[in-house]
C-alpha cells in the first residue's frame, strides 16, 4: 500500500536532501560562471562557434514556453573523432529527471539550492492563483526518496502550509482519480489535489491518466511522446532536425534505428559493424540497455524474453579501436582526465532544466563515470556494460539504491577531472533546450485541436502492444 505523509514548511534539512560528498562541496567557478550567465551572453558565445547559425530562432528556443514538458534532464557525452572534432552527444532525455540531491550549493546560505527555483519558477508561478492561495498539494514519487522528499519540503516551505508526501509506486484505494481529479485517503478522509509535482518516473502512464483536472508538473503525455520513451524521442529528434537544418541547428545523437524488433536486431548490429547499443525503449535508471561489442553479448540478449516487441538500435560509441562504423564516421569518447594510475574512464553529464516564464534556465548538473576505465582493446571476458554503463542506480528486490562512489560534483575537485569547458556546458545546455522543444512538439501533436488524444495516431508512431496496453487514458479530453 502506498504510503502518505504531511509535510510541515520549513521541514527541510540538508542532510536529508543532498548526497553527504556534496553537503561540504564548493561549486566550481565555471560552473557557477556558467549557471549565472545572462541569456544574451549564450546567445553570442553559440553564434561566434557556429555561424550560421540563426540568430532569431535560437532565441526564439531559449525562450520557448512548453505546453506540456517544462522540466527535464539530458544525458549527454563528450565525443571526439580521429581528427579531433568534439562533439556533445545526446543519449537520452529524461521527464522528471534526479539531479538536485547531486548539485553543490549555488549560493552557501541558501540551503534550498536548485530544489526552489525549480518549484518556484517552473511550478508555483504556473498555477492560478486560487490554487496557491487555498487548492491541496502533493509530490508524488515512486523511487529517488532523497530528493523527492526535498522537492516536498521547499513546496510546504514556499506556500507555507503542509503538502502531501505521497507513494504512488501502484493503483490503490488510498490514491485514485476521480472525476478528472487526483484523491488521496488519509486518516479517513477522502482529499482532492489541486496540484501535484511528479515525481513517479516507473511507467507514469499505468497509474496517472493522459488528462486531468489536477495540474500536474510534468504531465504522463511528457513522458509518452519523449521524455521516458527513447522510441517516440527519436523520432521527436528527427522531425526537430528536419525542421531546424535551414536554420543551422540540430540534436546530436547516435546513428539510431527505431521499431526494430528483437529478430531484426542482429541485422542492425552487423551493420553498424558488430558494436552497437539496443535499448528497451520505455526503461530508465540503466535498465534495458544492452551494449553489444562481440558475438557472445548478443547471444545472452537475444535469449532474453521481453515484455516489449520493439526496441531501437543505436552505434555505439566505445574507444576508437572498437566503436561503430556509423553514417557519420567514427566517434569515441574523450573520457576523464588520466588518473594516478593513467586510466580513463567514460563519463556522462546530466544537465537539468526547467522552464519559466522568461524562458528556460539550467537547474543542476552532475556526471557519473563507469565502473572499469576505458581500454583499448577488449578481451571476451570483459564485460562492456562496466566500461561504458554510467547511470549510479542499483535495482534491488526492495527498493533502488545508488553507487555514489562513481559520482562525480561540479565542484572544486570532480570538475576538474572531466576536462569541461564553459563551451562545453553552452553546447550541453543548447542541446537539452532543443531536446525538450522536439518533445513538447510531439506531445502536442498526439491531440487534436478539440484536445482528445490520438490514440490511434499514437499506436501508428509506437506499434507495441506491450506498452499500448499499460496506458491508463482515463478521460483524455479534460
Amino acid at each position: 500500500m502506498n504510503s502518505i505523509e504531511i509535510i510541515q514548511p520549513n521541514q527541510f534539512e540538508v542532510e536529508k536532501h543532498y548526497y553527504t560528498k556534496v553537503i561540504n562541496s564548493q561549486i566550481h567557478p565555471t560552473v557557477s560562471y556558467f549557471l549565472n550567465l545572462p541569456t544574451d551572453s549564450i546567445i553570442r558565445r553559440y553564434l561566434h562557434l557556429y555561424p550560421k547559425v540563426n540568430e532569431a530562432k535560437l532565441r526564439e528556443l531559449l525562450q520557448y514556453q512548453p505546453q506540456y514538458f517544462r522540466w527535464a534532464g539530458n544525458d549527454l557525452f563528450k565525443v571526439t573523432n580521429s581528427v579531433g572534432q568534439y562533439q556533445m552527444v545526446v543519449v537520452e532525455t529524461n521527464s522528471c529527471p534526479s539531479g538536485q540531491k547531486s548539485m553543490p550549493l549555488r549560493v552557501e546560505h541558501d540551503e534550498l539550492g536548485g530544489y526552489k527555483p525549480l518549484i518556484q519558477e517552473s511550478f508555483l508561478n504556473y498555477l492560478d492563483k486560487k490554487t496557491i492561495e487555498k487548492g491541496e498539494f502533493a509530490v508524488l514519487y515512486d523511487k529517488n526518496l532523497m530528493g523527492s522528499s526535498g522537492y516536498a519540503a521547499t513546496l510546504a516551505t514556499l506556500l507555507g502550509r503542509p503538502v502531501f508526501f505521497v507513494e504512488y509506486k501502484q493503483k490503490n484505494e488510498n490514491t485514485f482519480f476521480e472525476d478528472g481529479y487526483l484523491y488521496i485517503k488519509h486518516e479517513g478522509k477522502k482529499i482532492r489535489i489541486d496540484a501535484a509535482f511528479r515525481y513517479v518516473t516507473q511507467k507514469p502512464w499505468n497509474r496517472i491518466p493522459i488528462a486531468s483536472k489536477t495540474k500536474i508538473l510534468n504531465p504522463p503525455v511528457a513522458c509518452l511522446a519523449g521524455g521516458r520513451n527513447k522510441l517516440i524521442a527519436a523520432k521527436a529528434y528527427e522531425l526537430f532536425n528536419s525542421e531546424y537544418a535551414q536554420y543551422g541547428l540540430k540534436i546530436e545523437t547516435p546513428e539510431t534505428y527505431w521499431n526494430v524488433s528483437q529478430n531484426e536486431v542482429p541485422f542492425w548490429v552487423q551493420k553498424l559493424g558488430g558494436q552497437a547499443v539496443v535499448k528497451v525503449p520505455y526503461s530508465n535508471a540503466g535498465q534495458g540497455v544492452y551494449t553489444i561489442t562481440q558475438p557472445s553479448e548478443l547471444e545472452e540478449f537475444m535469449a532474453i524474453d521481453f515484455d516489449y516487441d520493439q526496441f531501437i538500435v543505436q552505434s555505439l560509441i566505445g574507444n576508437y579501436n572498437w566503436s561503430s562504423h556509423s553514417q557519420k564516421g567514427r566517434y569515441y569518447h574523450v573520457g576523464t582526465i588520466p588518473n594516478k594510475k593513467n586510466n580513463i574512464y567514460v563519463a556522462d553529464l546530466r544537465m537539468m532544466v526547467s522552464a519559466t516564464k522568461n524562458g528556460f534556465q539550467p537547474l543542476a548538473l552532475y556526471c557519473r563515470r563507469a565502473k572499469d576505465p576505458l581500454c583499448e582493446e577488449l578481451t571476451p571476458q570483459m564485460r562492456t556494460w562496466d566500461i561504458l554503463g554510467t547511470n549510479l542506480s542499483i535495482k534491488k528486490e526492495d527498493g533502488w539504491d545508488s553507487d555514489t562512489a562513481r559520482l562525480l560534483l561540479m565542484d572544486r575537485r570532480d570538475f576538474n577531472r572531466l576536462g569541461f569547458g564553459i563551451d562545453d556546458l553552452i553546447e550541453a545546455y543548447i542541446q537539452t533546450i532543443m531536446c525538450v522543444k522536439s518533445i513538447d512538439s510531439m506531445a502536442q501533436s498526439l491531440y487534436t485541436k478539440k484536445g482528445k488524444f490520438r490514440k490511434k495516431y499514437f499506436q501508428s508512431m509506437n506499434p507495441d502492444p506491450g506498452l499500448i496496453n499499460e496506458i491508463y487514458y482515463g478521460d483524455e479530453t479534460l
